[in-house]
């Protein structure tokens, strides 16, 4: 997985100021990781079509908003020069998922129970860079999808038509993908 990331200067370069946050339990998540791989694997260039890059922590000591928004803040003076970067503690997420996504979401008692809950199981990786410079990858089912281009629905928390929006973007930009349907 790193030596096809590493393609992607972006992406590595939002994992070094994400090490240099270190935020609690973080990780680069998402569409900005499975999207590098489809790139390159399809032979475009890697950071095409990527919309933001969402890293996400996990901090259930304060779930202000405003100790969110502080490394928010954080963020955005740190990656200045780089596309979006989504910050978001998922310790927050049950607190406005329901407004946001019309169902409700239990608390997530970690970042890697957050990922777990993505629209695709071929969503739900995460990768980090340890204090030791080892990248750590976090990936519940695997990445033979991620891979082979196939894109599955994870239907534990995320609606339908959350899924079906996705899905129908990443159609437009990566045509190649097998899109399985919802259950």
């Amino acid at each position: 997985m790193q030596e096809v990331l590493t393609h992607n200067e972006v992406l590595t370069g939002v994992l070094a100021g994400a090490a240099e946050l270190d935020l609690p339990g973080w990780y680069l998540t998402a569409g900005c990781v499975v999207q590098t791989v489809w790139n390159v694997v399809s032979g475009r260039s890697a950071a095409d079509g990527i919309l933001d890059y969402d890293l996400f922590y996990f901090d259930a000591s304060d779930l202000s908003w405003e100790a969110e928004d502080a490394a928010v803040r954080a963020g955005r003076a740190r990656f200045a020069d780089a596309p979006v970067v989504e910050i978001r503690n998922e310790a927050r997420v049950h607190l406005w998922y329901e407004r946001k996504f019309g169902v409700p979401c239990p608390p997530h008692d970690s970042t890697e129970s957050a990922i777990d809950s993505f629209a695709a199981t071929t969503c739900c990786v995460g990768v980090r860079v340890d204090p030791d410079g080892r990248w750590r990858v976090y990936a519940p089912h695997g990445l033979s999808d991620v891979f082979n281009l196939v894109v599955r629905p994870n239907p534990v928390l995320a609606p339908r038509h959350v899924y079906e929006a996705k899905t129908a973007r990443w159609r437009e930009q990566w045509p190649e993908l097998t899109v399985l349907p919802w259950p």
